[in-house]
Parts: C-alpha cells; structure tokens; sequence
C-alpha cells in the first residue's frame, strides 16, 4: 500500500489525504488550473461567500470516492450474488489497482472546465465538445500518461476515463459491470459523489443551509445489489436503513436548484457573462474563432483570471468590445427580471415566457431583453433498496417522499434595467394578448402536425 505523502485540511471532510502519486496529479497543470476556475461561475456577486474554486471540490470528490469504495467492497456488505456478478470483489489485487484508478479518476473528473464552469459551455465550446470531452483529453495527455506510466503498477488511462466521465459521455468505451459500478461512483445520477460534494460544498459557502444532509449515514448505508428489474445488472443501491438520507440528498438537490443554482440574479448574470465571452472568444487571435480551444494547451492557458481581467478593461471605456455585458457585471448593474413564470400562465400556453419574450424583442429590441429557461433536472433518479427482509424495490416505491418529488422548473424574462419602468407597464396591458395569441399559434401548430393539409396561419419560425 502506497504510504500517506499528504494532508490538506478541508471545511467539508475535515482532512483529505492524498498519496505520493495523487500528490502528483494534484501538481500538475491540468490539475492546479482549477485552482482559478470558480465553482458557481459569478454566484459570488449574489452570494458573496461563493468564491470555492474546482480545485477544492475535486479534492472532496476524491475522498469521498474512497469512502465509498472501502465501503462498498468490505466482505461484510457484499453477497454471495454480487460477488459472482463482480469477481473483482474477490480479487485483493484487483481492488487496490482499482481504488487507485477510481480517486484519481475522481481527482481528475473536472479538469476540463472551463472559465467560471457551466456558465458558457453549450453556446462557446465547437459542436460536440463538452468538459467531459475535455477532461478526457487531458487525463489522455503526454503530461498525464507520464504519471500513469510511473505507478506501481502503472494505471490505464482508459479506466481512469471511463470512471471520471461515465457511460454517458464515453458512448464509444465499452464498459465492464464492475467499471460501470465504479463511474457511478462519482458521476451517477442517485448517489454520485460528485454530487455529494458540490451540494454539501456549495451550501457551505453560499451561507445557505439546503444543501446539507446526513452523508456519513448516506455513505455507511451504501452497497452493491442486484437490479430490482430481475435483470443480471447490478446497480449501486441502499440500505433501508439509509433511505431517508436518500431522502434529504434529493430534497437538499431540489432546494438548492430551485433557491440557488436557478436564482433569477445568478442566471442573468450567465447570460452576461456569455454575451462577453462570444465578443472577447472572437477578438482574440490566439484563441479559436468564437469559441473555447480544444487543445491541451489552449485550454490550460485560459482561466477566469484572464477573462476577468479582459471584462475589468471592457467596463472602462465604452467604446470597447463587449463594454455592454462587461460593465453589467464589473458594476452590477444587471438586467431585471420583467416576467417570471407563474402556474396559472402555464395553463394558457405551455412556453409562456418564451412568448412574452419574443413579444419584448418586438417592442424594445433583442438587445434589450434576455430569456432564461434553465434545464429540469430530475432531482429524484431511481435506485435499488434493500428492505429489513431482503428484497429489492426501486426507491420510487420504498419512498413516498421521492415518489412525489418532481423536477424544479424556473422560467424569466428579463430586460434592460434602464426600460424596466416602461416595459413593466407595457407587459401589464398586453400580457394576456400576448399569451392567448400564442395560444392560438399552438394550437394551429397542433392541428397541423395532426393533419398536414391544414396550414397554420401564422408565420413559420425561421
């Protein structure tokens, strides 16, 4: 067994510890790069004490992907079943290599961030590319494979991949069961530590108290059992005994979504963020025409130190590139919010704030009026439960709670705080015009795509 090398002392985990080879990794540029790559993107300007960076998270990821691990592989919480479907369990050997391959698949599993996280990911990375795709690219880097190759034993990049991205996002790796158990490990949908931590973290920082729940219950409780659907798949699962802890792990995500992650200030600050970064990603000729770079040392170069300081020098002079978005942000002086979505509109038409700002970009201009629908999240992911007696249920039937926990649903429209005022009034008069006429429009779409002959009346979306 490799000997302890380190220690770092944590808010959340108290210490992490790390050995010689992780020390490594964490040394290394991919790695340190995360030191400047905030957590919550600009939720520090909403919440002042949300300045936590990726490096510290990916470090509580790793410790809390070891704990799992020695949890669910001791002798004592596996089954005979299990252990015929997952012979690695018996394999003293095997576990060690992939203990190693699983925390620093953990450690690794962000790198590929880029500046400020999730803000800017979809619209300024090239069709195709995500952080996951860039996170594999490094972790397949010469810099990375040469701290791969010097382990005793050396560690295949490939694993380390497959566990720090999963089935998902590496649809061209073929997974084993047991490699399969291991990514869920850290990217699943139940009981992902990745998600452990970032809620638990994030939480701590923001000054809220949603996020936190009984993890050390949650973790003791874990194990591998065979899938409640009758099929030969196993799946990472619980106790009875832990389900209310799955329990509080669901709730904390759905509040923190719906009272942090979708608060109106911090998602319109995304957008600004976004309408810098298309202007600065297209001026700038060492990077790629209008989007994030994709090789290693594109990407290692750009953090949210240089993309603040290109908005710092923005908001000074108005006649700069991206001054707009820049001084939003540099002076806080963001859009507000002009519609947020209510219950009752939803019964008129089903996308009422999308309607209301299609209408506000008639009338004031689209670069007056910005429209945020953030995706639903599915709070409450199923997973196998084993009762006081044995058998397995999905969790969806062994909790009423999760059963009735449904997917947090946020919708704005917002617009220029200097014609707020005018359009608060105008929306006021045309709300209800503006949500039957669009309800006119659906359902002729409707009719339509029931019966192609009948032709819709308004025009066709370009």
């Amino acid at each position: 067994m490799t000997k302890l090398f380190h220690e770092i002392r944590d808010p959340i985990h108290v210490f992490i510890h790390l050995n010689w080879y992780e020390k490594m990794v964490l040394d290394s540029r991919p790695f340190q790069r995360l030191r400047n790559i905030t957590q919550l993107a600009l939720t520090y300007l909403l919440y002042p004490g949300a300045t936590h960076k990726r490096f510290e998270h990916s470090l509580g990821v790793m410790e809390l992907a070891g704990r799992v691990f020695e949890v669910i592989t001791k002798p004592a919480n596996v089954t005979d079943e299990v252990r015929e479907l997952l012979p690695d369990l018996g394999n003293p050997d095997a576990l060690s290599y992939w203990k190693q391959v699983l925390r620093m698949a953990a450690l690794c599993h962000d790198v590929g961030h880029l500046p400020f996280s999730h803000a800017a990911e979809d619209e300024l990375l090239p069709k195709g590319w995500s952080h996951e795709r860039l996170s594999r690219l490094l972790i397949e880097s010469d810099e990375m494979r040469t701290i791969w190759k010097s382990m005793v034993p050396p560690l295949e990049p490939e694993h380390i991949v497959k566990l720090a991205v999963g089935a998902r996002k590496a649809k061209d790796l073929r997974f084993s069961k047991w490699e399969a158990i291991l990514s869920e490990i850290i990217v699943g949908d139940a009981f992902g530590v990745d998600r452990i931590d970032y809620l638990l973290r994030d939480s701590h920082h923001t000054g809220v108290g949603y996020g936190k729940f009984d993890h050390y219950r949650l973790v003791d409780e874990l194990r591998i059992l065979p899938s409640f659907d009758g099929s030969t798949e196993p799946a990472l699962g619980i106790n009875g005994g832990g389900i209310y802890s799955a329990e509080a792990l669901a709730l904390a995500r759905y509040f923190m979504f719906s009272q942090v992650y979708y608060h109106s200030i911090r998602l319109i600050y995304d957008h600004h963020l976004k309408d810098f970064l298309s202007v600065w990603l297209s001026r700038d000729s060492l990077l790629s025409e209008g989007t994030f770079p994709t090789d290693v040392e594109g990407h290692l170069r750009i953090t949210d130190d240089e993309v603040n300081a290109a908005m710092r020098l923005a908001a000074s002079a108005p006649n700069l590139r991206g001054h707009r978005p820049a001084s939003c942000i540099m002076r806080h002086s963001h859009f507000k919010v002009l519609y947020e979505k209510n219950p009752q509109d939803a019964k008129v038409h089903s996308d009422p704030g999308a309607a209301i700002a299609n209408a506000a970009e008639i009338e004031f201009g689209t670069e007056a009026i910005r429209y945020s629908k953030p995706r639903v999240k599915n709070v409450a992911p199923d997973f196998p439960v084993r009762g006081r007696d044995g058998r397995i249920q999905p969790a969806i039937s062994a909790s009423e709670t999760l059963s009735k926990l449904q997917p947090t649903s946020q919708e704005y429209v917002f617009v220029d705080p200097q014609l707020r005022a005018k359009a608060k009034s105008w929306l006021n008069n045309n709300q209800d015009t503006i949500l039957a006429k669009a309800q006119r429009e659906e359902q002729e779409d409707e009719k339509h795509e029931a019966d192609p002959k009948i032709r819709p009346t308004h025009p066709a979306e370009p």
